[in-house]
């Protein structure tokens, strides 16, 4: 092996290094996908959701063959206290249009490095790399034990952590207010159940975020995702927060677990899996220079994750980033040329797609969701608003306005209210 050179070297086969080795091996391109799990998959968590119009555009109808659990079709976004649950219930076949699925990533990901291989790509599971091969400030592979493994160009999709970049120089060290510490547990439960307690089909599913007590009213959230014959329940909360607070995050699981707005969901379920993941939060303020010479950056190690408070994308950034690296390898091949110059087509495609497009967009979300009172002033506000609003207590009742205003003051200032919703309307 350390006599061939490749065309290209991925190092990571989540979704975007075996996105990028199903393109390139389709083109006839020599690929090697290294994983450093067992298996594709094996070590790669995430809370299970995939929007599908990035892979759609790779492998038309995909979710024909893929392992994908339900599609989404029922959309929730619930405000927590100690003792309520304020929820935006959405159920719509309209969402249909642009299809969204939660899935199982151990499976997901072992069917996607499966249909790289099937291309011909050459797949190499177990196998850790170390660094990257240098030579006069270009990549020209990488190092795994002792064997050194050539290539044109290296993806490097190995994760929000990639050390091998790190080693390199390449990027620079994380921040704590640029990742999330991301816990999942998985809980069986029978098809049966799950649809009857979500008003469910046997296809559809439900997606449920959850703000406020969930985090104790640190900076993060919770989410919910129905799949075939189980339940992912979990939190992501920003590193950052747990440098200055008692709270662990196993104990805010089980008390996540234990409110009384999940418990009844997830009653009678088994658990089957705990993992736990750092998550890219960063936006473009962790973004490293994508496109190096011989070396191209991808997915997560890029930091291509959007947080928008209410909704979380990263898997449909992974793919389109894999598809875009794929395309500058080839269009480099065919002129010879691996420098960066030769590579630039990858920035360029990015930026003219959704992918850098939307990041800019929400690139004041981040320092956005960094004000504490998102987290446990509003749900508490907007608890005291709803029970005002339903409670009926036998006395007079006051106008909606002056019940409303009352409620605010009581709650916080009116004047720091004021000032939170305009930053949201420009980060958002």
């Amino acid at each position: 092996m350390s006599e061939e050179r490749f065309d290209a070297i991925i190092v990571g086969a989540g979704p975007a290094g075996s996105t990028a080795a199903y393109c390139l091996a389709k083109a006839g391109l020599e690929v090697l996908l290294i994983e450093r799990g067992s298996t594709s998959g094996a070590k790669n968590m995430t809370g299970g959701r995939l929007y599908g119009h990035s892979l759609q555009k790779v492998i038309p109808n995909f979710w024909e063959e893929a392992p994908v659990e339900r599609r989404v079709n029922r959309e929730i976004v619930t405000f927590m206290t100690g003792e309520s649950a304020i929820s935006l219930d959405v159920k719509s076949e309209k969402f249909n249009d642009y299809p969204s699925f939660t899935i199982l990533r151990a499976q997901f990901d072992a069917w996607l490095a499966g249909k790289a291989e099937e291309a011909g790509a050459m797949v190499a599971t177990g196998v850790r790399v170390d660094k990257l091969l240098m030579e006069n400030g270009k990549c020209v592979g990488v190092v795994s034990d002792e064997d050194e493994m050539y290539a044109n160009v290296v993806i490097a999709a190995d994760g929000v952590n990639s050390l091998m970049v790190r080693k390199a120089g390449l990027v620079e060290e994380l921040k704590p207010k640029h990742v999330a510490t991301g816990a999942k547990a998985v809980i069986e439960l029978p098809q049966a159940v799950i649809q009857d307690r979500f008003n469910l089909s046997d296809e559809t599913g439900a997606a449920q975020l959850f703000v406020g007590e969930c985090t104790k009213g640190l900076q993060g959230g919770g989410f919910l995702y129905t799949n075939k014959n189980s339940l992912s329940l979990g939190l992501v909360i920003t590193v950052e927060q747990f440098l200055h607070t008692e709270h662990r995050m196993a104990d805010l699981m089980e008390d996540f677990r234990m409110h009384p707005a999940v418990q009844p969901l997830i009653e009678g379920g088994k658990l089957v899996e705990y993992s736990g993941h750092l998550v890219p939060e960063g936006g473009l303020g962790m973004m490293p220079p994508l496109v190096n010479d011989g070396l191209l950056i991808v997915g997560d190690a890029a930091g291509l994750v959007l947080n928008t408070g209410w909704m979380v994308r990263g898997m449909d950034f992974a793919i389109a980033s894999g598809e875009a690296a794929a395309n500058a390898v080839i269009q480099a091949k065919k002129a010879e040329d691996y420098t960066k110059a030769g590579l630039a087509s990858y920035q360029k495609d990015l930026e003219n797609s959704f992918v850098l497009q939307d990041l800019k967009t929400y690139q004041k979300a981040p320092e956005f969701m960094e004000n504490p009172r998102i987290f446990g002033l509003y749900p508490a506000l907007v608890e005291e608003m709803v029970i005002n609003l339903f409670g009926v207590r036998g006395e007079p009742a006051q106008p909606l306005r002056k019940s409303m205003l009352r409620t605010i003051k009581h709650q916080g200032s009116m004047v720091d209210i004021a000032k939170d919703v305009w930053k949201g309307v420009r980060a958002l």
